[in-house]
C-alpha cells in the first residue's frame, strides 16, 4: 500500500478550500487514510468530492449497537474502539480501527447494521462516504470495493485473534497487546487513556489494569501519570507481548502492505 501522500493535488486542495469553513483541520486530508491512499489516481479524484470530512471528538459514538450504519467513516487521525456491551453494562472490545482502516462495514456487508458500537477512544478525523455510494463501487466492482474486502480479511483475523487472547493470555500480555496495537494507530508514543477506560475495553476489573500497568512501569517499560500513558522500552515491551500481536500486524501487512502498491487486479 502506498503511505498517505504529504503532498496535496490539485483536486485536494481544492476539496479543502471547499470545506474550510468546517471544523475538520486543513491539515488532514483524505491520502492519510492508508485505504484511499491505495486507490489508483482516476479512482481517488473520483471519489474525492463525495468525502465529507467529520471530526472525531473523543467519546463520539460513531454508531450505536443496532442503529443503520449510513456511512463508511475512513479514518485519517484517532483511534476508535468497536466493543459490545452486555446486558449488565460489561463490555469488552472486539477490535479497533486507526488510519489503516474505515468504521461502519455493515454498510457495504449487506446487514446495515450490528450489535456493536463503535466508539472515538482518541480523537482525531475521518472522511465519510455515504452508504448508497459505497454500494455503487461494489455494483461496478471498482477497486474500492476489493480494498475493503481485504480491510475486512485483517478485521476477522483481529476479532478472531483478540478472542484468543482473552481467553489465553495474561492480563500483563493483553495489556501489551492493547497498548502496542493503540500506539501503531496513533502513530504515538504517548497514550491518553485512563485506566478504567482500559478495564472497559479489556473487559477485565480495573483494579487488575492498575496492577498491570504497576508491574510495567516498575520493568521500566512505560510510564504513567493521570490518564497518560508514555511508552519508554518498545522492544522490551514487544519482547513481553504475546504472539497475537505479531500475527494481527502480519495480516494487515500482508493484506494491506504500506510499503508497495496493493494489487487490485480482478
Amino acid at each position: 500500500m502506498l503511505t498517505p501522500h504529504s503532498y496535496r493535488t490539485r483536486s485536494e486542495s481544492h476539496f479543502a478550500y471547499r470545506n474550510s469553513n468546517r471544523t475538520v483541520s486543513a491539515q488532514h486530508t483524505p491520502r492519510q487514510n492508508h485505504l484511499l491512499a491505495a486507490l489508483p489516481q482516476k479512482d481517488y479524484e473520483r471519489l474525492l468530492p463525495r468525502l465529507e470530512p467529520v471530526p472525531l471528538p473523543a467519546g463520539w459514538t460513531i454508531h450505536g449497537a443496532n442503529v443503520l450504519e449510513k456511512h463508511l467513516y475512513f479514518v485519517t487521525a484517532g483511534l476508535v474502539s468497536r466493543y459490545y456491551e452486555m446486558e449488565d453494562g460489561t463490555s469488552v472490545e472486539f477490535a479497533d480501527a486507526g488510519s489503516e482502516g474505515a468504521i461502519g462495514i455493515a454498510s457495504f456487508l449487506g446487514g446495515e447494521s450490528t450489535p456493536s458500537r463503535a466508539v472515538v477512544l482518541s480523537a482525531g478525523y475521518a472522511y465519510r462516504l455515504a452508504a448508497d455510494l459505497v454500494t455503487e463501487e461494489f455494483e461496478h466492482g471498482r477497486p474500492l470495493a476489493r480494498l475493503l474486502l481485504r480491510y475486512v480479511q485483517a478485521l476477522i483475523t483481529q476479532t478472531g485473534q483478540i478472542a484468543v487472547c482473552n481467553r489465553h493470555h495474561s492480563l500483563d500480555q493483553q495489556l501489551c497487546r492493547w497498548l502496542l496495537s493503540s500506539l501503531d494507530r496513533l502513530s504515538s508514543n504517548e497514550l491518553v487513556m485512563t485506566q478504567e477506560l482500559i478495564a472497559h475495553m479489556l473487559g477485565v476489573r480495573r483494579e487488575g489494569v492498575t496492577e498491570a500497568v504497576g508491574r510495567l512501569e516498575k520493568a521500566g517499560l512505560i510510564h504513567h501519570n493521570r490518564g497518560h500513558i508514555a511508552l519508554l522500552d518498545r522492544p522490551r515491551l514487544e519482547a513481553r507481548v504475546c504472539e497475537c500481536y505479531a500475527v494481527v500486524k502480519r495480516e494487515y501487512h500482508r493484506l494491506l502492505p504500506e510499503d508497495r502498491q496493493v494489487d487490485l487486479a480482478c
